[in-house]
């Protein structure tokens, strides 16, 4: 399997100490943990395994993944697996894409307050489409969704937003039929809009007067209740960014939908062209004007600045289920659907979808072998990272380049 060219983690190992340098006491600890998980990820550090090909012999090494969330290598076979997870759970039934976009004036907010500020913005989401589905004037209907948190924009900056699939239709609220949206139609956005908007900025209020905001550096003023809600007060009167894409043609679109955007991290190692010095240029779509390709060069810190700003604080949960699709109900309330949809529409004949890879960035378990392209590569040697705990796992020490990284 070929190797990107450039990797972000060629960046880091390259230039992390001059981005700690500059931005050392700014830099938490979830994002300290990404700079040394990618700069090891798949070298000797993590150890690995030596495999040889059943035919032909022929042996290589393969060092193991370092399974950070953000990485880009390892994300792109993690989701791969979750894709295959989440086949089972799809509906013969249109689905449609709703994204919900936070307002240049709140994202400050988030990015000082992640914890508290995501977990909102899943909240009002939900809770704005639950609401306006069940109402008998739209769907009157009992709906479920996934929803994805990002964070980014296609320039790195800091761009919170949430990507919702949803299903185009429910249950009744007796739950005896299956209430179907009308064809390429899901909910007024507009509607959905005023109501998001109106949720988040009450949920975000009560959080600031319940204590549970901090501010520092250029927003430290936001702690003055009068400034922080004169803040709130100018984003009340502006349209929010509530925003259905095309519906998606079937199940099948739905997989691959899933598979590049649930797991993606702000930026793929594919979209790299060069690093130069202290720079780093890459592609990126302007979506101001009609999602044209560009390249962008940054100072290789501003780089590593950016990507960080979308790490996400440990134990953050990005990809949530809610509704008929919620964990604890999904079995039962999945079989439903499927019954009454079928009572009501023909059957649907699904075509397997094949496991999503993203080039460069994920090894399968078995693979061919590069040298006599016939055998396969099988596990014939494991090798254990040079330094190990009690346990035989891999100390997160850091790496000699990061050595004044806290790794607390």
């Amino acid at each position: 399997m070929t190797r990107p060219h450039l990797e972000v983690a060629d960046v880091i190992r390259a230039h992390a100490d001059e981005f700690l340098d500059a931005y050392g006491e700014t830099t938490s600890p979830e994002q300290r943990r990404v700079l040394i998980d990618l700069s090891r990820c798949r070298t000797a550090a993590l150890g690995g395994h030596v495999e040889e090909c059943d035919r032909c012999g022929h042996q290589q090494i393969a060092y193991n993944s370092c399974r950070n969330r953000h990485c880009p290598k390892c994300q792109a076979t993690e989701a791969a697996r979750w894709v295959e997870d989440q086949a089972a759970d799809l509906l013969p039934v249109e689905y449609f894409h709703v994204v919900f976009t936070l307002p240049a004036a709140i994202a400050p907010i988030a990015l000082q307050n992640p914890r508290v500020v995501y977990g909102l913005l899943f909240r009002a989401a939900s809770e704005t489409l639950r609401q306006l589905a069940a109402d008998p004037k739209h769907l009157g209907a009992d709906i479920g969704f996934l929803a994805v948190l990002h964070t980014w924009g296609q320039n790195l900056q800091h761009h919170p937003h949430l990507h919702c699939v949803v299903p185009g239709g429910g249950l009744s609220p007796d739950g005896s039929r299956w209430v179907p949206c009308r064809p390429g139609f899901f909910l007024p956005v507009r509607v959905l809009g005023r109501l998001f908007r109106g949720k988040f900025l009450a949920m975000l209020r009560a959080a600031f007067d319940g204590g549970k905001l901090s501010f520092h550096g250029q927003l430290a003023h936001l702690d003055e209740p009068a400034e922080f809600r004169r803040t709130l007060a100018a984003t009340a009167h502006t349209d929010w960014v509530v925003y259905a894409k095309p519906p998606f043609g079937g199940p099948e679109q739905v997989l691959k939908y899933l598979a590049r955007y649930t797991h993606r991290v702000a930026i793929s190692n594919s979209r790299l062209i060069s690093l130069e010095g202290d720079q780093v240029e890459f592609l990126w779509k302007d979506y101001a004007h009609g999602g044209k390709s560009k390249t962008m060069k940054l100072k290789t810190v501003e780089f590593i600045r950016r990507f960080l700003l979308h790490v996400l604080p440990a134990g953050f949960v990005r990809i949530r289920h809610y509704g008929l699709l919620a964990n604890r109900v999904c079995r039962e309330k999945l079989e439903l659907c499927r019954t009454l949809i079928a009572a009501i529409t023909p059957a649907v004949v699904t075509e397997p979808v094949p496991e999503p890879k993203a080039a460069g960035e994920g090894r399968p378990e078995r693979h061919t072998c590069p040298a006599c392209g016939e055998g396969q590569m099988v596990i014939v040697e494991t090798l254990p990272p040079p330094l190990s705990d009690h346990r035989g796992q891999a100390r997160r020490e850091p790496a000699p380049e990061l050595a004044g990284c806290d790794t607390s």
